[in-house]
């Protein structure tokens, strides 16, 4: 090996269990779906294993996955005059920037992918015109796309929260560098 060739460090998952909980449960939704009709007679068993996995993927990664490889986490609530607000939380920019990028390409992505399957396998259901596994197919995207908005929603707030610090920061020393220029004088 040639001294002069410096291969950078290869970057490993920070927190490979997480990531495999996170893979695990969408694979387990999709995979069940995909092959219970080689195993099962029933739509009722069907549909509630394969509800149960995704409701299992959804709290999962909304409450484990999201804020340990990301550090984003979101939730909704109804407030006195019974309107829907959605909470945010997030870590400071610092941490954030900290990260481990493999965790968090892998979170983006499978997050993605994951809908991107049960969008088309819904397409097939319509397709076969089976509305039935329509259905299923629907609450899986739903829980799916309620991840995806809540978890982009909190990484744009994370950023506005951050340009308001940095801008509200460098408003604070100017004022006070014009500040101390004027007491001098």
């Amino acid at each position: 090996m040639d001294p002069n060739q410096i291969q950078a460090p290869v970057e490993n998952y920070a927190n490979p269990k997480t990531c495999l909980f996170h893979v695990l449960f969408k694979g387990a939704a999709l995979a069940f779906y995909i092959l219970s009709a080689l195993f099962f007679n029933s739509f009722v068993i069907i549909f509630v294993v394969t509800v149960l996995l995704a409701a299992l993927d959804f709290w999962v990664v909304k409450n484990v996955s999201g804020r340990i490889l990301v550090g984003l986490r979101w939730w909704n609530e109804i407030n006195d005059l019974g309107e829907s607000v959605w909470k945010f939380e997030s870590l400071d920019q610092e941490s954030l920037a900290r990260m481990n990028k493999k965790d968090s390409w892998l979170f983006w992505w499978t997050l993605y992918l994951a809908a991107a399957a049960w969008f088309i396998l819904g397409v097939f259901s319509l397709i076969r015109f089976q509305a039935d596994y329509l259905l299923v197919v629907g609450v899986c995207l739903s829980l799916n796309v309620a991840n995806i908005i809540g978890f982009t929603k909190c990484k744009k707030d994370a950023k506005k929260q951050f340009q308001q610090f940095a801008s509200q920061t460098i408003a604070s020393r100017f004022q006070s560098t014009v500040q101390s220029a004027f007491t001098l004088v």
